[in-house]
């Protein structure tokens, strides 16, 4: 299908791309992709390493029944979870790179209750080296170590800033979204634990087990929620404290002999005040996009967000409501 939308101007040159992406996460390469399928020419600028953040940093759980999402991202949730296989079907026949679910059942502990979801986790290392290898294969030019300057913009070209945490500082408007640091940790799985096949998530802790390889009989605890600015840093009190909170599910995982801690690591997930993605154009018109504040559901949310951007740029009529996620909701400053 053809981007019917986009007809670059005579003075542009032909190697010029229609759309601009700044930032190259999983959000920012997942909609290259999308773009490009629909016959678009795209450019991607990171001004680090692509998918070295947020991207990486996640548990990978396909979290669509989390209590603690916000209603209103439920039907956004639901249709990335659908879209998931084909998504990662898409991305395999470019990359020649299989990623697989881990896990397929989520028993959420609330209230002194478990209730069991069928959701699927995987592994976001694995997946970002299969998208990256993706998007290289299908010819999208990606610039690491590369700022974006609006003023450096070719005429009639669409801008889209898929920057995570860091978006206030590439744009002109300021919208409310900061980095909430989350630190986690790798455990081998004890011999009480060997086979464990689900994830388990309660109130303020998760444990995410690895199934295949090359992680297979770990499992990740995570994870904090701390405002520590673009810190990064980890700190044995932390990882101590998430460690006793998961084996408070998982009693066996209290023996750090039989349980030792292989890593740890802490990413910076966007955060908004409402917990909801920012998705669409800065303003009624306007060629520049934005599609970042996805916070704990980045690795969930990229197959939609991939769609729903590529709809809005091609001025095709939404699959979803997107009132709930629109930048207007938050007033310029």
């Amino acid at each position: 299908m053809a981007l019917g939308s986009f007809h670059p101007s005579v003075n542009q040159p032909a190697s010029a791309s229609d759309v601009l992406i700044a930032g190259a996460g999983i959000i920012g390469l997942s909609l290259a992709l999308e773009l490009h399928a629909r016959g678009a020419r795209v450019l991607v600028l990171e001004r680090d390493t692509a998918l070295a953040h947020a991207s990486i940093s996640a548990a990978g759980m396909l979290a669509v029944h989390d209590p603690h999402n916000p209603p209103a991202l439920l039907p956004l949730s639901e249709f990335s979870a659908q879209f998931y296989p084909a998504f990662l079907a898409r991305i395999e026949k470019l990359s020649s790179i299989t990623v697989p679910f881990h896990t397929d059942t989520t028993l959420q502990y609330s209230s002194g209750s478990i209730t069991r979801f069928a959701e699927h986790s995987l592994d976001p290392r694995q997946l970002a080296a299969a998208l990256l290898a993706a998007a290289r294969a299908a010819g999208i030019e990606l610039r690491e170590h590369t700022e974006f300057h609006p003023a450096s913009a070719l005429s009639g070209q669409v801008i889209v800033y898929t920057t995570g945490a860091w978006a206030p500082h590439d744009l002109k408007h300021s919208f409310p979204i900061r980095p909430r640091k989350g630190q986690m940790l790798r455990v081998r799985l004890p011999p009480a634990l060997y086979g464990l096949c689900e994830v388990h998530r309660g109130d303020e802790i998760y444990i995410v087990p690895r199934t295949l390889d090359p992680q297979a009989g770990t499992a990740l605890i995570g994870a904090t929620v701390e405002d520590a600015g673009f810190d990064t840093s980890t700190h044995p009190r932390d990882l101590t404290h998430l460690r006793a909170l998961a084996a408070a599910l998982l009693p066996a995982l209290s023996d750090e002999s039989a349980a030792p801690q292989l890593e740890a690591w802490a990413g910076l997930r966007p955060h908004t005040p409402d917990r909801l993605p920012i998705l669409g154009p800065l303003a009624p018109g306007s060629r520049h996009f934005i599609a970042t504040g996805h916070y704990r559901n980045g690795i969930l949310l990229a197959p939609a967000t991939a769609v729903l951007l590529a709809d809005l740029i091609e001025a095709k009529p939404p699959i979803l409501n997107l009132t709930p996620f629109s930048p207007s909701r938050f007033s310029p400053s």
